[in-house]
């Protein structure tokens, strides 16, 4: 899939807000992110990688220091590397500068379509970090690639008593045309009152088959404990909460 309507996709998600799940892998995603930067500068800086031999070296890291960055999704530890010679303080985390903005819109979009080497080679450049190698840009995005999938396919535990189904129709480029694509989402409700989004998919068309495989996927996971699931009166969507939540009404 080559492209996706950004815009819907991202609005759809941030309309239903942020529970303690979500936030805790948006935390995690931006000090995946940030940490990933903050090397990625050190090294441009002294013109080498880590443990790398080279003629441009003009100086060498000593070890880290932790420090504490206070965002909008908590508090979060950070390793600031150390110079051999002079100080370094990474330029992200400057009074004033709006860095942390810039490195939550990536996670948030690598969160619904994919980790994107491109918009990270932007980011990069943005924050002044010149001569980053494409083979560093795709490091960042595995690791940042590393904790979207493992937010996606993590285990659903606990109970979600209720559960929300609802469908968007982004445009979407693939194969040298454009068409309308099913963007189908699941949100419970925990037993103990928080919100979280359990999945998402995409595909060609909103029928009962597309819906039943999403649903048993979120069942694998360990979906239990519906009571109540809420819905369109889509017969196909319908149909297949009845196959694959028994009981739940």
């Amino acid at each position: 899939m080559a492209s996706t309507d950004k815009i819907a996709l991202l609005e759809l998600i941030r309309k239903i807000g942020l529970d303690d799940g979500d936030v805790d892998f948006l935390k995690e995603g931006l000090r995946v992110l940030t940490q990933a930067v903050i090397e990625a500068e050190v090294s441009s800086l002294i013109g080498a990688d880590r443990y790398e031999r080279s003629e441009k070296r003009s100086n060498s890291r000593n070890g880290h220091r932790s420090r504490e960055w206070d965002t909008r999704v908590g508090t979060m530890e950070l390793q600031i590397p150390k110079l051999r010679k002079g100080s370094y303080f990474p330029s992200i985390l400057e009074p004033r500068r709006k860095a942390e903005k810039a490195l939550l819109s990536v996670v948030q979009e690598a969160y619904v379509h994919g980790v994107s080497t491109r918009k990270v080679d932007e980011l990069v450049e943005s924050m002044g970090i010149q001569g980053l190698s494409k083979s560093e840009v795709s490091r960042i995005c595995k690791e940042l690639d590393n904790v979207v999938q493992d937010f996606k396919n993590r285990p659903l535990e606990g109970t979600y008593p209720y559960l929300w189904f609802d469908a968007t129709f982004p445009k979407v480029r693939e194969g040298g045309r454009v068409q309308s694509m099913a963007f189908v989402i699941a949100i419970g409700v925990r037993d103990t009152g928080e919100r979280e989004v359990l999945g998402f998919d995409i595909g060609t068309s909103e029928d009962g088959s597309f819906w039943l495989t999403f649903i048993r996927s979120l069942v694998a996971r360990g979906l239990r404990g519906v009571q109540l699931a809420i819905s369109d009166a889509h017969e196909g969507l319908r149909s297949a909460i009845g196959s694959a939540l028994t009981g739940a009404t």
